[in-house]
């Protein structure tokens, strides 16, 4: 029997992994095995240390339903989901529009609105707005019938999901652009918000002595045939929390500042989204 120690343990874990079928897979769990143990010998790990880190990562699971995704809001909160975002996007050189996080509280199959609707079931709740944007493509020209999914917290800074007085479906709907890419909708204004603080991502926040709180923005999810689906959201300039965003998502060429007094004396936002060609 070989004998393992501190020295030899790393490559002999790998060297196992040797006969992985799946190339990609060899090659992932290869890096994580290695990083793992790197890790352990440089931190010094305890056993009670690495139990309490199992702990936490059972608990996170325990967290997560159909609702709630605790292990992507620990991703988000670590910056690894900006990294593996910012990765994605390393070589992109295609003009469009910069990406930002999906997040935990995304909802596919929304309804479908006509421009100019609101998603906000309740607009005494929040200042109104108004929101106008045009899809294009990295050429400038418009691109029509693309889909437009948005979503957003409400004025009291809680998704529809964590809200049990909220109705069911708030805050979100679908658009169709127009033959000229554009499109609209009505609001009312983002607000700031913490991220979940309830559960053991919370704790860990608390911990590190971290803030838990998002600027302002709203969500896009934008796909039109024959180009990437775009993931994006705008951010709203001069949030106190723009600068230090608990999930790193805010980028300063998504920054957006209000139109003050737009039609019926309502503020507005305006922004034109470049969707980059498959080809």
């Amino acid at each position: 029997m070989k004998l393992l120690s501190e020295a030899n343990i790393t490559a002999e874990a790998t060297a196992r992994l040797s006969d992985t079928p799946n190339a990609r897979l060899k090659e992932i769990v290869i890096a994580l095995t290695r990083h793992l143990h790197d890790f352990a010998r440089e931190v010094r790990l305890t056993p009670s240390e690495w139990t309490t880190g199992i702990e936490f990562l059972t608990r996170t699971g325990q967290m997560s339903d159909d609702k709630r995704q605790e292990f992507i809001l620990l991703s988000d909160t670590l910056g690894l989901s900006a990294l593996v975002d910012m990765i994605e996007h390393a070589n992109s050189d295609h003009g469009g529009t910069a990406s930002s996080l999906l997040g935990p509280f995304y909802r596919p199959g929304m309804p479908e609105l006509k421009n100019g609707e609101s998603i906000a079931h309740d607009l005494t709740q929040g200042e109104p707005l108004s929101v106008k944007g045009r899809v294009i493509n990295g050429n400038g020209k418009p691109l029509a019938n693309a889909l437009i999914d948005v979503w957003q917290a409400a004025a009291n800074g809680l998704y529809d999901l964590q809200d049990p007085n909220q109705p069911e479906i708030n805050m979100r709907g679908r658009f169709r652009s127009e033959p000229d890419g554009r499109f609209a909708f009505r609001t009312t204004k983002p607000m700031s918000y913490s991220v979940p603080t309830d559960g053991p991502v919370g704790k860990l926040l608390r911990a590190e002595g971290r803030h838990s709180f998002r600027p302002a923005h709203i969500h896009f999810l934008i796909s039109a045939e024959g180009y990437e689906t775009l993931t994006t959201a705008l951010y709203i300039a001069g949030d106190r929390y723009i600068d230090s965003d608990a999930v790193f998502g805010a980028k300063d060429e998504l920054t957006v500042d209000y139109i003050r007094g737009g039609a019926e004396g309502v503020d507005a936002l305006e922004f034109t989204f470049a969707l980059s060609s498959r080809e």
